[in-house]
């Protein structure tokens, strides 16, 4: 398959695994695209406190790769991609990136990723945020990354909790030209 109907999902030690869980579906009813994932040891912590198995996520991926494997496909700009999506991604995982510390597969994929000049996308999980953290995300969207903080949206009649996710998922998926069902752009019956 051509690298254009590639996306990397990166599911890092930050809360909100369930949001993983969301785009890899949404991913699952595209047209053609290949769900590549690689999650941190922090994020199958995480996926224990929030009631979700690594399993789910693997069974929603078309490949898989274990966080070590620095020989991965993925590990390599020649293996083309449209890009990466880190969700949720974690301020450890975003200083990782910036400062290009990749000690794990997941940074290096998104080392690669900003190197090829492809689509890296952060869906950062912190609140408050502190001046580290902000400079960290400054510096990679000088870079070209899109930092898109997993907020509550409020107009377009969203009011459930699945409205939202379904916001954010919508919004993630426009970052690659991809439509998502039920997503309500501003102004757009």
């Amino acid at each position: 398959m051509m690298g254009d109907k590639r996306i990397i999902v990166g599911v890092s030690g930050a809360s909100g695994v369930g949001l993983a869980v969301e785009l890899l579906k949404a991913l699952g009813e595209q047209e053609g695209i290949e769900r590549h994932l690689v999650m941190t040891r922090g994020a199958e912590l995480t996926m224990a406190d929030e009631d979700i198995s690594p399993e789910k996520l693997r069974e929603l991926a078309d490949r898989e790769y274990d966080i070590n494997d620095f020989g991965a496909s993925i590990s390599s700009g020649t293996y083309r991609t449209m890009g990466m999506v880190v969700i949720p991604c974690s301020m450890k995982t975003v200083a990782g990136i910036n400062s290009g510390f990749s000690d794990n597969l997941l940074l290096r994929a998104a080392d690669v990723t900003i190197k090829e000049q492809r689509k890296l996308v952060l869906v950062v999980r912190e609140t408050p945020l502190s001046p580290i953290h902000l400079k960290n995300m400054l510096c990679l969207s000088q870079m070209g990354v899109v930092i898109m903080p997993a907020m509550m949206s409020f107009y377009n009649s969203i009011s459930t909790a699945e409205d939202m996710k379904r916001h954010l998922i919508g919004k993630i998926l426009d970052q690659f030209g991809l439509e998502h069902p039920g997503f309500k752009r501003w102004g757009e019956p």
